[in-house]
């Protein structure tokens, strides 16, 4: 049967308290004649046309289109009960369909057809129904229907009793029967109604709104019977207005006539000494890297780079990266970023769908992008030509209304698609930015964002903009937690973006905090417990949220506090309007789920050579009074609190159905991240055999309290209905991520999963290293068994797991063995021979690399680290990684045990 599940304001519980409070409220007499009118036209009762009307109501509030609904009957079908006295009155459960957006005439009739055929069999038993049915037993509701609905239209006679005066007394008994009960009757003046509900779940000013909704309802129901039920007006002109314009006041002056390029040049004028960038101790001045952008915006033109052009970048994180993406954009033209990592296959369409002609690269990465008629330019290697060209400044030629870049992102048909951003979008983001969250000259960026996730966009124009400093962190640094923690120190970052993935892993790694630090969190939701953590560990904490196509981050909220209410997304930022919307693009409640919609200046172009795709998911903005003006569909479900803010409830296509039952994931996972013993967790509907649909829950445990799986289930049991508990818990050692540091649901393995067939079959270890090796593995993995032609990564390992090998390697077999082994190295056979070499060496005399600074001797940087402080000089060296170019070798180091002079 159908669950009935209406937006409330607190988590059910798992048991019902029947606690429950009351609302009244009245329909005008020439309201309540046009219903019975209809009602006589259609050939249906006046309670038929309420419940129809009632339907329309849950199913605009709940989103279902089958709904079931209570109601009770007096049940006095034979003559001879009608002068007995006694209760004969039985309960119908009443299931309509609403689906396909009927009329609401033709919906009037389906209820009509439905209540006729539950009066036919009125004398079966409630009770006999539910034995007969023997619905899924569940404290936290009641069985076959949670909504009730009633028409008392028997005349009440008037009491009289000799000497005596009676008159009715309204009691109110504070107790609810089920989650809601409408009860109606007809007086003089109209009719009257009052709900009873469950305070378990809804707050007064909810149903107050709920029964303001029902009024409304009502009467564009008696005006037009003909309107479509998703049609039918529900707000009322204040809510409307609130939630429509009050609630999108967003406008506000930004420079609209300029380019990201326009304004860094601005900042060069006001500031060319300045450090701009770093990289690996090697820094840029706002001047430099204006003069080097100058020379190869010149170079590029001279290729016929222009406006609308588009240009590939294929290169590591580097300021050569940063000289590339400048000198694109003063060339006029767009980038589009391409991993090096990424398969050739993926760069291989990627570069054909933008018919690329020009491509930046390395020389180490050129044969990823190599083709025909593809011109490729290795920065490093052929600098030397660039060079020659002038530094002086040059016009790019774009216009705000040009392409700035197009980022691909996954494809629900298995190819990616190319989101294009123009230059307005992201001057308008920017300029946002530096309100909320905020950003001056004196901050600096640690940036640890691969370019082709769009929000890096934040880390590399926003300093750059407002005379900041960016710190880029290498790949090398990004995979271990440890290293970007001491990074986060030594360079005295003031601000840093990260998904709740990565913060969880600095956490975990060990990080502190820094009260000066500004945290952006945002790519996914942040659950309460990682925000509580992280304002304990910094200066203050935002929540960022948006998609690619609406050009980085749409919405932002500050969290101020550590109470238990759920994480929101805030409100738009400047000159973005976010609008809650169901299925036929009207506004929905307050307190009501739907669609989030997104309009404004940073909507994206649309998706590149995608028209069709463009065209269902960029909408006609039906609130804008500019002609042209679009909404981007998000397929993200929220809903406005009370107070305006916006609450993040997940994705449409994440919602699932179990037993009947439409459950949010995410619901789950919040109460598994309330356990003291629980990091994080994911949760899963999963159907490994057909037919047999379950949720699993995947849980990283806290290494310092590590619960059992029985003291979890019995933990989520306490707290959430039955139908809700995962039929499966599966411990794993980190939630993996994708390369953009979002959660990889798709990574999750099936519960009780054993080693999987592998292209290599089954070899057992033969060594000792091999041996405890395998056994590290195996834990890591949590696999029966690992052989030794095995790859780590086909296993289902990652980088968060490859930071926990390296870490038990060096426990185990005492070796300092650097993290890119495993990802050089990842069949175990091959790194057990790494591991072999590196044994031969002292492990406390393992050579240092340390990086130059502006062409210092070593002698000067041996001299510096003499003033280091035994802690400091600890962390330069958990920085230092083995093997990377542009480094200068030292001698061996070792903390002073004694006091320096």
């Amino acid at each position: 049967m159908p669950v009935v599940e209406l937006p409330g304001d607190h988590v059910r519980p798992a048991v019902r308290s029947y606690r429950g409070a009351q609302q009244e409220w009245r329909v005008r007499r020439e309201v309540t004649e046009k219903l019975k009118q209809m009602s006589q036209k259609e050939g249906a009762t006046l309670f038929m046309t309420l419940l129809a009307a009632f339907d329309v109501l849950l199913a605009r509030y709940s989103g279902q289109e089958e709904l079931v609904v209570g109601t009770p009957i007096a049940n006095r079908t034979r003559v001879e009960t009608e002068e007995l006295i006694g209760c004969f009155v039985n309960t119908l459960v009443l299931r309509v369909d609403a689906s396909g957006n009927p009329q609401f005439r033709e919906l009037v009739q389906r209820v009509k057809k439905v209540a006729l055929e539950g009066y036919a069999h009125q004398d079966v038993p409630f009770e006999k129904l539910v034995e007969e049915l023997q619905p899924k037993r569940d404290l936290s509701r009641t069985a076959l229907f949670q909504v009730m609905f009633v028409l008392q239209n028997v005349p009440m006679a008037e009491m009289k009793l000799e000497g005596l005066t009676l008159s009715e007394v309204e009691i109110d008994r504070q107790v609810a029967k089920f989650d809601l009960t409408v009860t109606m009757w007809e007086t003089e003046e109209g009719l009257t109604g009052v709900v009873e509900y469950s305070t378990d779940l809804f707050e007064a000013g909810t149903m107050e709104r709920l029964v303001g909704h029902w009024e409304r309802l009502l009467e564009g129901i008696a005006e037009d019977a003909q309107q479509r039920v998703w049609e039918l007006p529900l707000l009322g002109e204040a809510e409307r207005r609130q939630v429509v314009e009050e609630w999108n006041q967003t406008e506000g002056w930004y420079p609209r006539d300029k380019t990201i390029v326009e304004l860094f040049e601005e900042q060069v004028e006001k500031t060319p000494e300045r450090v701009a960038v770093v990289y690996e101790g090697e820094s840029l001045s706002y001047g430099e890297l204006n003069r080097r952008a100058n020379q190869l915006a010149r170079r590029l033109r001279g290729w016929g780079v222009g406006p609308e052009q588009l240009v590939g970048l294929c290169m590591k994180r580097s300021l050569e990266m940063v000289v590339g993406l400048m000198g694109v954009l003063k060339a006029g033209g767009a980038y589009v970023p391409l991993e090096p990592d990424y398969p050739r296959e993926r760069l291989e369409f990627m570069v054909r769908d933008t018919g690329l002609k020009v491509v930046l690269s390395e020389e180490r990465n050129r044969k990823a992008v190599e083709g025909e008629g593809l011109r490729v330019l290795s920065l490093d290697t052929e600098w030397g030509e660039v060079a020659a060209e002038s530094g002086e400044g040059i016009k790019s030629g774009a216009q705000p209304e040009n392409l700035a870049y197009v980022i691909y992102t996954s494809g629900s048909t298995g190819k990616p698609k190319g989101v294009e951003i123009e230059h307005r979008a992201i001057v308008n983001f920017l300029w946002s930015m530096r309100t909320k969250p905020g950003m001056t000259k004196e901050d600096v960026l640690l940036a640890i964002t691969t370019l082709s996730f769009d929000i890096a966009g934040l880390e590399l124009y926003l300093p750059l903009t407002v005379g900041g400093r960016t710190v880029i962190a290498s790949r090398e640094e990004i995979l271990d937690a440890p290293t970007i923690c001491d990074l986060l120190v030594s360079s005295r970052a003031t601000v840093m973006q990260a998904t709740p993935a990565m913060w969880r892993m600095l956490i975990e790694a060990g990080w502190k905090g820094n009260p000066e630090l500004k945290v952006l969190c945002g790519g996914e939701a942040c659950s309460r417990e990682l925000a509580t953590q992280l304002l304990r560990r910094s200066g203050s904490v935002w929540n960022m949220y948006g998609p690619t196509e609406t050009t980085i981050w749409s919405a932002v909220h500050k969290i101020t506090s550590e109470n238990q209410d759920p994480i929101v997304i805030g409100r738009p930022i400047a000159n973005t309007q976010i609008y809650i919307l169901d299925r036929a693009l009207n506004p929905v409640p307050v307190g009501v789920s739907g669609e989030l919609h997104i309009g404004g200046v940073g909507l994206a172009r649309g998706y590149l050579h995608r028209a069709e795709l463009t065209a269902e998911k960029f909408v006609a903005d039906p609130f804008a009074k500019e002609i042209r003006a679009q909404l981007y569909k998000t397929g993200d479900l929220a809903r406005y609190r009370a107070d305006g803010v916006i609450e993040y409830l997940g994705r449409i296509d994440h919602q699932v159905k179990i037993r009947g039952f439409r459950i949010e994931l995410g619901e789950i996972e919040a109460v598994l991240a309330e356990h003291h013993g629980v990091s994080e967790s994911v949760v899963l509907a999963r159907e490994d055999a057909p037919g047999h649909k379950r949720l699993v829950a995947y849980v990283v445990a806290e290494k310092q309290a590590a619960p059992m799986v029985t003291e979890l289930r019995n933990w989520v049991k306490g707290r959430l209905p039955e139908y809700m508990v995962p039929a499966a818990l599966v411990m794993l050692q980190a939630i993996p991520v994708t390369q953009n540091g979002k959660v990889d649901r798709r990574a999750l393995p099936v519960p009780d999963s054993v080693r999987p067939e592998l292209e290599q079959g089954y070899l057992a270890p033969r060594t000792p290293e091999e041996e405890i090796l395998a056994r590290i593995w195996a834990e890591v993995l949590k696999l029966e068994r690992v052989g030794v032609h095995d790859n780590f990564f086909e296993l289902g390992g990652h980088s968060l797991l490859a930071t926990q090998v390296i870490s038990r390697i060096g426990e185990t077999l005492q070796v300092d063995l650097p993290l890119m082994k495993v990802f050089e190295f990842p069949v175990l056979v091959d790194l057990a021979q790494q591991i072999l070499q590196l044994q031969s060496l002292p492990r406390t005399s393992k050579a240092v690399t340390i990086k130059r600074r502006n062409g210092a001797t070593h002698d000067q940087l041996l001299a510096r680290l003499d003033q280091l402080s035994e802690e400091e000089i600890g962390g330069l060296l958990n920085n230092m990684m083995a093997g990377q170019p542009n480094e200068a070798q030292a001698i061996p180091l070792q903390p002073r045990s004694r006091p320096r002079k």
